[in-house]
């Protein structure tokens, strides 16, 4: 709130959101995973949910894989014995002495929803629901009156995980897709009609021998049908080369001076273009790189050059001169911005990092 105070509306726009911003900032102290479960299941305004998820873990709060035992149609709040946070020291508190209450979450989990995944309708998760417990993915098929394009993408989105339990077996998701695949087709030559097709038993459940997804094929199935990266964040798989440029962590701008030039990296989350009293036009970029968002502004003299790429790119990494507007209140003017994919796979493929490529799936 204190970094609010270098930004603000007229007093009656202020007024009219004190009461929610209070009773926000409450329930996330006092209630912090009920209310970021609740933000997630409802609409979180401008903010995409993988967004929320960001915050959900910086707060302590484990994020629970979807299940098809477990999961609800909204997001559901669980005990849980992990404690993934450690503690967290204000910078204000550091320059202040000041004591501050703030939330800690350790202990809890927020389930995913089915109602997250990508084309699953309202029929189904109630179908799904019903039917629960399944024994394993054969009983799912026969049971839940689920489509095969939404059963795929439970097993893509490891749904089915902790019922086959995959982390002790040699059974990937690759298996349980193939899997799916012939218990579709057996069930759909008993539908045949003959005496012999339906006496055919259930298809076994076997290894294929093919090796699992890839990190970085979990986490786009994550995006694609649940639109979160869930697993890790998707500036994970760049961290060697972002750090090797030195680019600077969101967390982190906070002790750069003023008037420094730095490199940035992140995930779009927004890209605003509104009417300014100058006439002067000015892209607005707010860019996630799992530790915060950063909000990069790009004037004219530099826009022609990244205009296209704004919209048309997800990852950046963007080159800007530091703004401070308070104590906490830090922005960007951009100077030169580039596709993040790009540049990576350009600096892998120089001779000194051909031997890196196979560690990044």
């Amino acid at each position: 709130m204190r970094s609010f105070a270098s930004f603000g509306f007229c007093k009656a726009h202020a007024a009219a959101f004190a009461l929610p911003t209070y009773q926000s900032a409450w329930l996330k102290v006092h209630h912090t995973a009920a209310f970021i479960a609740g933000v997630m299941t409802h609409d979180p305004g401008m903010y995409p949910k993988r967004l929320i998820v960001d915050e959900a873990r910086q707060w302590g709060i484990v994020i629970a894989p979807l299940d098809i035992n477990l999961s609800d149609r909204t997001h559901r709040v669980e005990r849980t014995t992990q404690l993934t946070r450690a503690p967290y020291v204000a910078p204000d508190q550091l320059s202040t002495g000041k004591s501050l209450t703030l939330p800690d979450a350790r202990g809890y989990a927020i389930r995913l929803a089915l109602a997250d995944v990508e084309g699953i309708s309202d029929n189904e998760i109630d179908s799904i629901i019903v039917a629960r417990p399944y024994a394993d993915l054969a009983d799912f098929v026969s049971r839940s009156g689920s489509s095969k394009p939404t059963t795929e993408s439970l097993v893509m989105v490891g749904a089915f995980d902790a019922l086959h339990q995959l982390a002790e077996k040699k059974i990937n998701r690759r298996d349980l897709l193939m899997h799916l695949h012939d218990l579709h087709e057996s069930t759909a030559k008993k539908s045949s009609g003959s005496q012999m097709l339906l006496d055919l038993a259930t298809p076994d459940l076997l290894s294929s021998g093919l090796p699992d997804l890839a990190p970085s094929e979990v986490v786009a199935n994550e995006i694609d049908i649940l639109g979160m990266d869930i697993s890790q964040h998707m500036l994970e798989f760049y961290s060697d080369f972002l750090n090797h440029v030195g680019a600077i962590k969101s967390a982190d701008l906070i002790k750069q001076r003023s008037g420094a030039s730095v490199l940035v990296a992140g995930v779009k989350v927004a890209l605003q273009t509104p009417p300014v009293r100058s006439g002067r036009r000015v892209m607005f970029l707010t860019i996630d790189d799992g530790y915060g968002c950063n909000d990069v502004t790009f004037f004219e003299d530099v826009q022609s050059d990244y205009a296209a790429l704004l919209r048309n790119s997800s990852l950046f990494l963007i080159r800007g001169i530091i703004r401070r507007t308070g104590p906490r209140g830090i922005s960007l003017r951009a100077t030169a911005a580039w596709e993040l994919a790009t540049s990576y796979e350009k600096w892998r493929n120089l001779p000194t990092h051909v031997g890196d490529r196979a560690s990044h799936g």
